[in-house]
């Protein structure tokens, strides 16, 4: 029977210092789809510390932070907070199979390559810290068994998401034996943060579907919340700035009925690059090579993904209209192109046109019958009768294929920014503010963000393990006879 965990909640009945059970409460969905309860107590120890790391974000940064932190920390106090469900984005990522991270990306320098925002700040030790390999290391000892596909990116043997995030939600569940303190609330947020004249973070949690309203105090505060505004509140409020954000990797709509008929038709490789409006320049980052994909609105597939990415700021100044420029045929040069189609008319001069051209062109009978439309040549007319003339346009047409994009498109559900808080505001090395001390950050509330592949997770992995690693470190330190005994 397949069980899906939809909510997990640990309480703490009694104060800290006496003996108490920790109860855990975890609804689950029967192959029935009748709801029920489970609720399983472990004996907390009376010498759990008064310390508390409250993460804000129940996402992959925030969970991964948090249990790494309890890792080092097993007397730390931890709560999550996240107001819908944990772990959302990582369900619904890769069509649902969880795209981890990718393989492909040994060389640090080229990883970091993958990052718009990022680029050079990740040159350094960022992932030398915790990369693509350590987390599936991370993975695969937790019992996810993981397979990397051709193009580097990284699923769960599954196939589906539910085993990343299932093993993410037993690993808190699990972590820190008598020594528990974890909560992972739901339903909550924090609404408003700031600091106390002994360093202690004050946070205000509401809850909207009731009148609820709580204050806590933390000495330590991860800010893992995504692209929310919530996130972006509460930086403000302790003194941090934000880079305004702007969508990042997502589809272009083409005003092209023609094209848009001939949806799933895919080209393993194009080169193709963006001329904007109003600002009518090249701008030579924007220059991408990979496969494209048409589709019933417009054009997508990685090269037009890194090329929204790489473009996010200059496409939303321009409001995401432009001309796109496709090279069909990247890997062979002009001359040789109009060669191919000259030897093909001299081998072929009493086939029709649209039913024969030369195979090394790579496309797909649909997609040429368009490009002779679009030329204007008539489909019944015969190779021999097509003029040399003919030949140099559909040839530059290959090399030079214009589209005019009218907008853009989201893809599907993942959901992803240019902005936050800027990099030059955090210790890479902790993930700790320069403005605020214990104030951490990780994942997509910073201004970092990756092409499509796996990355932007692996920004998440790394940026809360780093700080998680901090918080722990520091928080150890402050009862080591605790540590021993969960040695």
């Amino acid at each position: 029977m397949n069980n899906t965990v939809s909510r997990f909640i640990i309480h703490n009945l009694l104060p800290p210092n006496t003996q108490t059970f920790t109860r855990i409460h975890i609804p689950f969905t029967s192959s029935t789809r009748r709801q029920r309860f489970r609720t399983l107590a472990f004996s907390d120890s009376p010498e759990v510390s008064d310390e508390k790391m409250v993460v804000v974000g129940g996402g992959a940064a925030g969970i991964y932070g948090a249990i790494r932190a309890k890792t080092l920390a097993p007397n730390l106090n931890v709560i999550v907070i996240e107001k819908g469900k944990p772990l959302a984005k990582v369900k619904i990522s890769g069509g649902g199979r969880c795209n981890v991270t990718n393989g492909h990306c040994a060389d640090n320098t080229i990883l970091a390559e993958q990052y718009p925002r990022g680029s050079k700040e990740f040159r350094g030790s960022f992932f030398n810290v915790h990369g693509p390999s350590d987390t599936m290391s991370w993975f695969s000892d937790h019992g996810v068994e993981l397979k990397t596909e051709e193009d580097g990116r990284v699923f769960p043997v599954s196939d589906n998401s539910s085993s990343i995030v299932d093993c993410l939600l037993n690993e808190a569940r699990q972590r820190g034996g008598t020594l528990w303190y974890f909560k992972l609330q739901t339903g909550k947020s924090v609404t408003s943060a700031s600091t106390s004249a002994g360093g202690k973070f004050t946070l205000k949690i509401e809850k909207r579907t009731i009148d609820y309203v709580e204050f806590i105090e933390a000495d330590y505060l991860l800010i893992a919340s995504g692209s929310n505004q919530q996130g972006y509140n509460l930086t403000n409020q302790l003194g941090h700035s934000i880079i305004k954000p702007v969508p990042s990797l997502f589809t272009f709509k083409i005003d092209d009925k023609p094209l848009t008929e001939l949806s799933g038709i895919t080209f393993p490789k194009v080169k193709a690059s963006l001329k904007l409006e109003p600002l009518q320049k090249n701008i030579p980052e924007l220059t991408q090579v990979g496969p494209m994909l048409v589709t019933h609105w417009g054009l997508s597939g990685p090269v037009v993904l890194r090329l929204s990415a790489w473009g996010a700021r200059d496409l939303f100044s321009s409001e995401y209209k432009g001309t796109l420029l496709v090279d069909f045929s990247p890997d062979v040069h002009s001359e040789d192109l109009k060669s191919l189609l000259s030897q093909h008319k001299k081998k072929f001069p009493k086939q029709k046109v649209v039913g024969s051209y030369p195979p090394e062109l790579g496309l797909v009978k649909r997609f040429w019958k368009y490009l002779l439309n679009r030329e204007g040549i008539d489909e019944d007319i015969l190779w021999a009768s097509i003029s040399n003339n003919t030949l140099m346009s559909v040839a530059a047409l290959l090399k030079q294929c214009s589209f005019i994009v009218k907008g853009k498109g989201q893809f599907k559900d993942e959901f992803v920014t240019a902005g936050g808080v800027p990099l030059s505001e955090i210790s890479l090395k902790t993930m700790e503010s320069r403005i605020k001390p214990r104030l951490f950050f990780a994942g997509e509330v910073l201004n970092v963000d990756g092409v499509t592949g796996g990355f932007n997770f692996q920004n998440a992995w790394s940026g809360g393990y780093i700080a998680g690693t901090s918080i722990g470190k520091i928080a150890a330190t402050s009862a080591p006879s605790l540590i021993e005994q969960a040695m």
